[in-house]
Parts: structure tokens; C-alpha cells; sequence
């Protein structure tokens, strides 16, 4: 049993990666987890060269860019595998690789079982997958996190389609099992923001963020890198905290 009192979470020699951190909230993280001195392993799906160049622009030596698609659980071994034999640790895993379609929820018929299995394929299955490559390495550094960029949209039922509602619902009762079943050497934690102002949803300009964000009691829009400092907290500081979701939403819950 270990002792509590451990102070922040320090970063300096200690590996990273992010999935989907090439694009938004994964790139926001990206550049945070390496100002703060970690190693990161900017994981990419089609956006290699996007990757690439982010790594051209971050302080600090040493990081990579390696394909961590969601839909392919054998590439997905295969970074593991790759991230074992470049660093030989592994002690931070942000899971921030997501697809959504926007579908209005009372078009029933248009949401396909095709555009329905992609969303879960990627947004819950990816992720398991990822944990489940990366947790041994993860468990032999003896003080790991994982961090699920989940949405506010698992709680409310609101969002660009029920798809993308389940599979964000989904993966926050899969963080409660994880955290479970992973300590004490792994924490899980998800952040929960609402609308981002990115380009994930496709069709929701910057107007739509705007809007959302009025509506709500900080009236802030929320950006990319406000979900990356969240993200930073729950590294850094949460020590004591597994198994639980922030919200990042300036309030829109209530």
C-alpha cells in the first residue's frame, strides 16, 4: 500500500502518448504535456504530416509520431510494441481520438448501422483496445494515468448524434471499470468538456460554439487548450482521484 503526500506528478522523464494528437484538444495536449517536460508520442490517424509538424514545434527532444488509427486493433499492438522498444515506459495514455456524424437525433433512419458502428468502433472499442496494448508497460512504471476525453454529451443526451452520445456514455462506464480493475499502479479519469471550438463536429461552425456557450453561467467558449489544461490537472494534481469524470462546460450542466 503506498502513502499518500506525493506531491505533483512531475513529467520530466516520463512518456506520453496521446491518441488523436494531432488535431484539437489532442494537439492542445500535446504541447501542454511537452512544455511541462514530458516525452510525447503524438499519436495520428491519417494526419501524419499534420503529427510531424507539431513535433516540429514542441521544446524538448525526443517525441514521435506513430499511427494509432482506432479502428485497427493490430496497429494499435503494433505502437505498443513500437513505444516498448523506443522508450521502454510508458506513464501517461490521453485518449483523445474521436469521430462523430452529425445526425439529428429524430432522424432515426439516418442514422446508419454503418455511421453507428464506425462511431462506436472508434470512440469506445478504440480506446479499450489502446488501454488494453499500453496497460502492461503502463503497470511497470508502478505510477501511470490514462485520461478518456469523454463528452457532456454521455450525461445529457444532447450532441451531434445518439451515436455519439452512447459511445461517450459508453466510455465513461469504462473508465469506472478500468479504474477498477488497474490500480493502484494506473488512475483513470475522463474530461468532459461540451461544445470546443474545433472542427470536430463537421457543419458546427464557431457561431454554433459561441451560442452554446452563451447559454451558459461563465458564457466562456470553451477552446482546445482549456480542455488540455483540465487534462493537465487531472495528470499533475488529481493524484488521489481514479474512476471520476471533470466537467468542463462553464456550466452548462445546470
Amino acid at each position: 500500500m503506498r502513502a499518500g503526500g506525493q506531491g505533483e506528478y512531475a513529467l520530466e522523464g516520463r512518456v506520453a502518448i496521446v491518441t488523436g494528437g494531432s488535431n484539437g484538444i489532442g494537439a492542445a495536449t500535446v504541447r501542454r504535456l511537452a512544455a511541462g517536460g514530458a516525452t510525447v508520442v503524438v499519436g495520428y490517424n491519417s494526419g501524419q504530416e499534420r503529427a510531424e509538424a507539431l513535433i516540429g514545434e514542441l521544446p524538448g527532444a525526443g517525441h514521435l509520431a506513430l499511427q494509432i488509427p482506432m479502428e485497427d486493433t493490430s496497429a494499435i499492438v503494433a505502437a505498443a510494441e513500437a513505444v516498448a522498444t523506443r522508450f521502454g515506459r510508458a506513464d501517461m495514455l490521453v485518449n483523445s481520438a474521436g469521430v462523430t456524424r452529425a445526425v439529428p437525433h429524430a432522424d432515426l433512419d439516418g442514422l446508419t448501422d454503418e455511421v453507428f458502428d464506425r462511431i462506436l468502433r472508434t470512440n469506445v472499442r478504440g480506446p479499450f483496445a489502446t488501454i488494453r496494448a499500453f496497460a502492461p508497460l503502463m503497470k511497470r512504471g508502478g505510477d501511470a494515468i490514462i485520461v478518456n476525453i469523454s463528452s457532456l454529451s454521455a450525461v445529457t443526451g444532447l450532441g451531434s448524434s445518439i451515436a455519439y452520445c452512447a459511445s461517450k456514455a459508453a466510455l465513461d462506464t469504462m473508465g469506472l471499470s478500468l479504474a477498477r480493475v488497474l490500480g493502484p499502479e494506473i488512475r483513470v479519469i475522463g474530461v468532459s468538456p461540451a461544445a470546443v471550438a474545433t472542427d470536430f463536429v463537421p457543419g458546427r461552425g464557431r457561431e454554433g460554439v459561441e451560442k452554446q456557450a452563451a447559454a451558459t453561467p461563465l458564457r466562456i467558449v470553451a477552446e482546445a487548450d482549456d480542455v488540455a489544461l483540465a487534462v493537465m490537472a487531472a495528470i499533475t494534481h488529481l493524484r488521489l482521484t481514479t474512476g471520476s469524470t471533470l466537467v468542463v462546460d462553464s456550466g452548462r450542466h445546470l
